[in-house]
């Protein structure tokens, strides 16, 4: 039993937004599930950072999320920039009980307790100007890393930190949010939204402050899901 971690799967099965334009990822979704089922048992857990599905309304994110139902292990979601179709955690909660989708959670508010560690993490934000919109979205997101750190439980476990956004990206470090995990002993952080070989290069891979950073985003892990160290 073990816990992976990828982002940015960019899934379209309903909604005509394809990737397979883009050089790199021709038919992805064919490799993913390739990837995923040689990579990932039934009982593994998988934390999906973000950028899930192109739909822009829930219902229309169906087959992404039946897709990902189907695939071995549990799946643990967090929100992305393009998660459109998100609107509360309690209606995707409602979404996945309505449709059996049973192998599905959300990591909204909230820490989860799993394979012996503590799993937390928010969608995250880059603070990159001094702009009021800026700064209201990042003190949402420092809020809401707080939210799900206070559940985790003082019982000497690991604990694990997922964001779709890097909490540090081209020099540009979201000082709060890294506090934090300082604070609070975390040691391993899993992200995505970079994509490209040239954008990577400006990300934060290895360690940084003690923690040791990972970009999982699907194209950057070779569109399978990377175990969690």
């Amino acid at each position: 039993m073990a816990i992976f971690c990828i982002a940015d799967l960019h899934l379209s099965l309903s909604v005509s937004k394809p990737m397979d334009i883009f050089k790199g990822w021709e038919n992805y979704v064919e490799k993913l599930e390739k990837n995923w089922k040689n990579t990932v048992s039934d009982d593994d857990t998988v934390v999906i950072a973000g950028d899930i599905s192109w739909a822009i309304r829930l219902e229309d994110a169906y087959e992404d999320f039946k897709f990902l139902n189907e695939l071995p292990g549990k799946k643990i979601i967090l929100r992305g920039n393009h998660d459109y179709w998100w609107s509360t955690a309690t209606k995707v909660r409602k979404f996945f009980a309505e449709n059996k989708f049973d192998n599905l959670s959300v990591l909204f508010n909230c820490a989860v307790e799993c394979e012996g560690k503590w799993l937390c993490g928010t969608r995250g934000w880059i603070n990159n100007s001094d702009e009021d919109k800026n700064i209201k979205i990042l003190n949402r997101e420092i809020h809401r890393f707080n939210m799900s750190v206070s559940e985790i439980k003082p019982d000497g476990k690991e604990i694990v930190a997922f964001m779709h956004y890097p909490p540090i990206y081209n020099g540009t470090e979201c000082e709060e949010i890294i506090n934090i995990m300082i604070e609070k002993n975390i040691k391993k952080c899993y992200y995505g939204h970079i994509h490209g070989i040239d954008a990577a290069k400006r990300a934060v891979i290895g360690n940084y402050k003690d923690i040791d950073f990972h970009l999982v985003s699907c194209d950057y892990a070779g569109f399978c899901p990377v175990l969690v160290v």
